[in-house]
This record gives structure tokens, C-alpha cells and sequence, in this order.
């Protein structure tokens, strides 16, 4: 069996309280009186982008690295040059694509970021890295990940800022019927829908949970932090995929 602990949106902005959600949610998996295989975070790991940011998201996160592999990929609140000399290393602006092999299972992390924007959009270099990727091990159960839902949640806020030409990732996927399902975060909710013939998911968020417009007052926001951070633990084995979600 393979196991993926996902959290997602982050949005650590140097406040004491943004870092002590992230904590909660690190210390519910680094607690965990078993392991997980790895930890993925979808994206919006800083709210504003800064150098600073991320060297805050370093430090809350640092017992996930110590204990677990960690993957990442950005979101639309993260800014490529800073993400990458603090957390990768390195500079640059190009997206940042990665992938990993995780316990029989191939993760494949898109960039989904429009610099400046908030919607998203895979870029055909990130398009073209992605089939090859998932076309070089063809025999290998394939999970892709990425910041952006290419679908409608039901979500009027988020599905104004979803993911731009989602047909031409689905055309990719239908090259590769080994890809298991598409993770993915942006929503600020636990939400199951489909894609590509595929199942999407997408994490709860850390930060704050989304309201669907029947749960918001007239004075309200699309968004709350009275509910607890939560994330989902993704389990699969003999082809079948298996979800919890867990508040912490």
C-alpha cells in the first residue's frame, strides 16, 4: 500500500497564527504512531511570495522534512524566484515541475502558477514535460498534482480563478492510462469531482475552509477559519484509490 498525507494552502504570511494551523496539521503527521510514504503539498505554501515567507514555511515545516519525503509544487500565492532559492536551492523562473517515485507510485508536481495572476495554467513546456514524464515509465502508477482544479467546484469564487485550458492537460492524461487520479488544492475544501475519466481531489485547506454559497450569510466571506485545518490521506493498493479526510 501506498499513502500519501496532503495538505494544501498553506498561506503562511509571518503571523503567528497562519504557522500555528501549518503546526497543527505537521504535528497531527509527524504524531502519527505509523508513517506515511510521503507528504504532498499542493501549493500557496506563502500568501504574498516573500523571501521571508518561505523562510518561515522552512522552519514550521522542518519536522515533516525530518521524518518524511516532502514534495511541493507552487500555487498562485507563491512567486517561482523566491520559492526556489529558499526552498529548492536554487533561482530561476521557469515553472517548477518535479517528480518523484514514492512507494511504487510515481508523483508528478505541476506548476499551474501565472505570475501576477491568480487563475492558472499549465504551460506548454510544463505540458511537454509531463507527457514525456509519464511516458518514460508507462508501467508505473501515476498520481499529478498541481495547484489549480481544472474543473467547476460549485465554488463561485475559486471557479472564477481555476485552471485556463483544462482540455489540454486532459488531453495529455488520455495518452496515459496509468495517471490514478489527478490531486490538486486552491479550493480551501475537501471536494471529490472527476477529470479526464479520472477521479480529481482536492484538499482541505490549512489556512482557512471555503463556504458553497448556501453556508454564507449575507455579510459573510467565501472563506472561514472557525473550522480546523484539515488534510487527506490518499491510500493506494491493487489499483484501487482510497481517501480520508482528517481535521486536526
Amino acid at each position: 500500500m501506498t499513502v500519501l498525507a496532503h495538505l494544501s494552502d498553506l498561506h503562511l504570511d509571518g503571523t503567528p497564527e497562519s504557522a500555528e494551523r501549518t503546526r497543527r496539521a505537521v504535528s497531527h503527521v509527524t504524531g502519527l504512531p505509523g508513517t506515511v510514504d510521503a507528504v504532498l503539498i499542493t501549493g500557496d505554501i506563502a500568501d504574498r511570495g516573500t523571501v521571508a515567507e518561505y523562510l518561515q514555511a522552512r522552519e514550521v515545516l522542518a519536522p515533516l522534512y525530518e521524518r518524511h519525503q516532502v514534495l511541493l509544487c507552487p500555487g498562485n500565492h507563491d512567486s517561482r524566484p523566491e520559492y526556489r532559492e529558499v526552498l529548492l536551492g536554487g533561482g530561476g523562473t521557469a515553472p517548477v515541475n518535479e517528480v518523484q517515485d514514492i512507494a511504487g507510485v510515481r508523483v508528478l508536481m505541476c506548476d499551474s502558477s501565472i505570475p501576477g495572476r491568480s487563475e492558472g495554467l499549465l504551460e506548454p513546456e510544463t505540458l511537454s514535460w509531463l507527457d514525456d514524464t509519464l511516458a518514460a515509465a508507462p508501467d508505473r502508477p501515476a498520481f499529478v498534482a498541481l495547484h489549480h482544479p481544472p474543473v467547476a467546484l460549485g465554488l463561485p469564487y475559486i471557479d472564477r480563478i481555476g485552471l485556463r485550458e483544462p482540455d489540454a492537460l486532459a488531453k495529455v492524461l488520455d495518452s496515459h492510462a496509468h495517471v490514478v487520479a489527478v490531486l490538486c488544492g486552491h479550493a480551501h475544501t475537501a471536494a471529490a469531482s472527476s477529470f479526464a475519466g479520472r477521479p480529481l481531489l482536492c484538499a482541505p485547506g490549512i489556512v482557512s475552509t471555503a463556504l458553497l454559497p448556501w453556508e454564507q450569510g449575507p455579510d459573510s466571506s467565501w472563506k472561514t477559519q472557525a473550522a480546523p485545518p484539515a488534510l487527506t490521506f490518499h491510500l493506494y493498493e491493487e489499483g484501487r484509490l482510497t481517501s480520508h479526510v482528517r481535521a486536526v
